[in-house]
């Protein structure tokens, strides 16, 4: 990695997508494609209502996933990624991956130490 230290833009890619239910909130909509809120909010039974509005308008904000609302009665409001968030992806899959990873790897020395 040849990048210059003072440049780094990893903060900048973490502000948009730290937060415990941003990665979930897009690897659902990024595996199931576009979904209605009710059906994100069921996917997620530990967030609430005010969380997950929350979350989706900053993403929303940073052009990450796209809101289209229905003229109808009752309202309907779908959600989907955008192109551009789509790019998301790879480093979502890669972040999962690593994850599960570090998980492994963290058991393995604890079952080393207690053994």
């Amino acid at each position: 990695m040849d990048k210059v230290p003072e440049l780094c833009r990893v903060e900048d890619a973490l502000s948009i997508l730290v937060g415990k239910w941003k990665p979930i909130i897009l690897l659902h909509l990024l595996q199931k494609g576009t979904q209605r809120f009710s059906e994100l909010k069921r996917s997620m039974p530990g967030i609430t209502q005010k969380m997950l509005t929350k979350q989706l308008r900053e993403l929303e904000e940073e052009d990450i996933i796209e809101r289209v609302v229905y003229p109808q009665v009752p309202p309907k409001v779908e959600y989907s990624m955008t192109e551009y968030g789509r790019s998301l992806e790879p480093i979502l899959e890669a972040m999962h991956e690593w994850g599960t990873k570090h998980t492994i790897h963290k058991q393995a020395k604890l079952d080393q130490q207690t053994s």
